[in-house]
């Protein structure tokens, strides 16, 4: 069991109220992204950052603002090391994260596995079906209006990590945040 300081609770609260560069209506803490803070000496911290997929190219803005955000908290010698395992998946966004991303317009992600397995994608129809359909597991739910009757209309949106949908209700189009 690792043991943490005051001082790391502290920093790694400072650091997790960063905003994400990408989705700025959530921090890094509520992202699930901010693995750990260690102190290494006086002024000197290390900390862990697990991006959302190989090659994001938010890493480098997230590292420059944790670095900034703990350097004004008087740490001199801040270092942002990525870190890859365990991998980041959409089950490390907090429940707050997922409210955040909803009143936002993005329809979050559908939770994971009870058991912690991988998250099973279903290649095929593009439209995902009411309560009453044939649709397996979870319907993206429109953000706007709730429904379950939605349809995919790129796989990909803004961001790789969000397609684009559109509810057929209130026919407003949405980004989801795909599920990893």
């Amino acid at each position: 069991m690792v043991t943490v300081t005051a001082l790391e609770a502290e920093l790694l609260e400072l650091a997790g109220s960063v905003p994400d560069p990408e989705l700025p209506v959530l921090t890094l803490r509520e992202l699930g992204v901010l693995r750990a803070v260690r102190v290494r000496g006086t002024d000197a911290v290390e900390v862990e950052l697990t991006p959302t997929y190989t090659g994001c190219p938010a890493v480098e803005a997230m590292s420059l603002d944790i670095e900034r955000v703990l350097r004004e908290h008087g740490m001199r010698d801040v270092s942002v090391r990525t870190v890859l395992t365990p991998a980041w998946s959409t089950d490390d966004i907090t429940d707050e994260g997922r409210r955040k991303l909803r009143e936002f317009g993005i329809a979050p992600p559908r939770a994971g596995r009870a058991d912690g397995g991988p998250v099973t994608v279903a290649l095929g129809p593009t439209r995902t079906l009411g309560p009453d359909g044939d649709h397996p597991g979870d319907p993206v739910r429109c953000p706007h209006c709730g429904s379950a009757d939605t349809e995919l209309l790129s796989r990909f949106s803004s961001t790789a990590c969000k397609a684009l949908r559109r509810c057929l209700a209130c026919r407003e189009p949405f980004d989801h945040f795909k599920e990893l």
